[in-house]
């Protein structure tokens, strides 16, 4: 075998560990701020992120759901993630969003004070949850990454919409 060959053959073994490495992956992420933390969402669960629209308040709602709004036709509920987390609720400014998310077949709309950012990140930027998080905050926590110089908690919206609806049984 002639060194050209040996070259590729190398650099085909080493193509084919890096493909079944998946700790190469980006991952995307929506940046966004409760009051002035900021907090991330997988941007896989991510299906939209809209303007602050009326939500229409629905009576005998747990104080969690705000309401449902209106989007394009489909009617989605509306969740207070300032509740959630055991934050101040502030009134709805100019720069609140609706994000809409949907995870393991459940679909809502979820208020938050701003989105800051859409950004992909390497996986090694991903890491474990740091225990001196906020304990209202940490149940729903998967792990953090650093954005400008500050942890950023990313939610996991499976885990946040399955306290929502165990809330409701």
């Amino acid at each position: 075998m002639d060194q050209t060959q040996q070259i590729i053959n190398t650099i085909k073994e080493h193509k084919s560990v890096l493909d079944e490495d998946k700790s190469y992956e980006d991952i995307e992420l929506v940046i966004f701020k409760i009051d002035t933390i900021s907090y991330g969402f997988y941007g896989r669960d991510i299906k939209e992120i809209i303007a602050y629209n009326t939500i229409t308040f629905v009576p005998g709602c747990p104080e969690t759901i705000m309401g449902i709004i209106n989007v394009r036709g489909d009617i989605e509920s509306v969740l207070n993630l300032h509740k959630i987390i055991n934050k101040p609720t502030s009134p709805p400014s100019r720069h609140s969003r609706i994000v809409l998310a949907e995870c393991d077949g459940i679909r809502s709309g979820i208020l938050v004070d701003s989105v800051d950012d859409v950004l992909t990140i390497s996986k090694h930027e991903i890491f474990d949850t740091i225990s001196t998080l906020d304990q209202g905050i940490r149940s729903y926590v998967d792990c953090i990454t650093m954005y400008q110089n500050n942890y950023v908690p990313i939610i996991d919206i499976g885990k946040l919409f399955q306290t929502i609806t165990n809330q409701q049984q």
